[in-house]
């Protein structure tokens, strides 16, 4: 029990829960009561969103489980059978499939919102590596969903993705093979990658946990990124303020994902995915998801040979490190300063950042040739050189404007 707890049980029932079961009691301290600073904007609103998402993803996925066959025979026609016959079939796939692109459009927003206020700064690393963490798991489990509905990018794209790992030496075939289940993409590798598909989102659900965990430790970070200095002046409960606000925020995101879901459902797919898998004939452009798209542009950016290294073990280099190196973002951004709203140069390299990003995302589209190949080039390196260089730079030359000294003096200065 805490020692500074204000709960007292309301009845009976609830005293005799709290004295073997105190789940109410954390339930008020941790979520309800907890202080929150009360300068949280929209951007905030994210976190919520997110959990609802997952949500969303594991409901209508353990739905479709019921009714989708793991067979390269019967895969494509199950996912056309829960379309066409299924009672709901057809809105609960759309939910599934649309959620996907939703999930990752949040995430994203999620991600360059802690990136711009320095949400990873100490002591929020282990926050931010969760995270991360994350982020990484989603990737992994959205690739084998994928994969799951046996159309031609499904095939392909599991066929291209996973000839990834051949790059990497000695373990690199046994790899390859191990999640293959065989020399090629077939039956072996439908059934690893639709029980791993089923498997991670609960994986992922624990470590939202321990994400959420990492955040009540030290608290939220604010847009002006100061510590809380008074708990009475700076802070609000969660509840109501913030559930309030977090549900208005849910509801925004849902009017564009039920629009999507409900008059365009298929729109965010690609059109070869709609015809059977046919290892015989190969799609003019084998293109991922669009939110795979700024890392296949980096991986299809490595064409050349660096010293011994070949162009496609280098490939695999930069498009592990692309993600990667998000995990050492606390360290390599040296500034003593969060919010991105007290670092002017800061601020034109984190928005140039956000461009490099966008046109990478559209270079990943493209076809690989000509222009293409080296504005991929350009903007990849870029990417890294904003980690690698920029970060750690501007903290040492950049000057920062005074931050306010508290939180209760910002939000009491934008009022006057």
């Amino acid at each position: 029990m805490s020692e500074h707890s204000t709960y007292t049980p309301g009845n009976g029932l609830e005293k005799w829960l709290d004295e073997r079961l105190p789940i109410i009691r954390f339930s008020k301290e941790h979520l309800m009561d907890f202080p929150t600073p009360k300068n949280l904007n929209y951007w905030w609103t994210f976190g919520a969103i997110l959990v609802m998402c997952l949500a969303i993803q594991i409901v209508t996925g353990v739905i479709l489980a019921m009714h989708y066959t793991p067979h390269v025979s019967m895969a494509f026609d199950s996912v056309e059978h829960i379309r066409r016959d299924i009672n709901g079939g057809r809105m609960i796939q759309s939910f599934h499939a649309v959620g996907a692109s939703m999930f990752f459009a949040a995430v994203y927003i999620h991600i360059f919102r802690g990136m711009y206020f320095g949400s990873y700064k100490a002591p929020r690393e282990i926050l931010w590596i969760l995270g991360v963490l994350i982020f990484l798991l989603m990737m992994a489990t959205a690739f084998m969903g994928y994969v799951l509905p046996w159309g031609q990018m499904s095939g392909w794209a599991a066929t291209v993705i996973t000839n990834i790992f051949a790059a990497i030496p000695v373990i690199g075939t046994p790899l390859l093979e191990l999640l293959r289940g065989g020399f090629s993409v077939g039956n072996p590798t439908l059934n690893r990658f639709f029980s791993l598909h089923y498997l991670l989102p609960f994986i992922i659900a624990a470590i939202v946990v321990l994400h959420i965990w990492a955040l009540h430790v030290p608290g939220n970070n604010n847009p002006v990124g100061v510590d809380v200095k008074d708990t009475k002046r700076d802070t609000l409960p969660f509840h109501p303020y913030y559930t309030m606000k977090d549900a208005f925020g849910m509801v925004l995101f849902l009017i564009p994902f039920a629009w999507f879901a409900f008059f365009a459902p298929d729109i965010l797919g690609h059109p070869d995915n709609y015809i059977e898998f046919n290892s015989q004939v190969t799609p003019a452009h084998i293109v991922p998801e669009w939110y795979f798209l700024p890392f296949y542009a980096i991986l299809r950016a490595i064409d050349f040979n660096i010293l011994f290294i070949d162009s496609k073990l280098g490939g695999v280099i930069f498009f592990g490190g692309s993600i990667l190196i998000l995990f050492f973002l606390p360290w390599l951004d040296t500034s003593k300063v969060r919010s991105g709203n007290f670092r002017p140069m800061f601020k034109w390299f984190y928005w140039l950042f956000v461009v490099n990003f966008v046109a990478l995302t559209y270079l990943g589209a493209a076809p690989a040739e000509g222009i293409y190949v080296l504005l991929a080039k350009i903007c990849t390196a870029y990417y890294f050189i904003h980690f690698l260089v920029i970060l750690p730079l501007l903290g040492r030359i950049e000057t920062p404007r005074p931050l306010p000294t508290s939180i209760s003096e910002s939000v009491l200065g934008k009022a006057h």
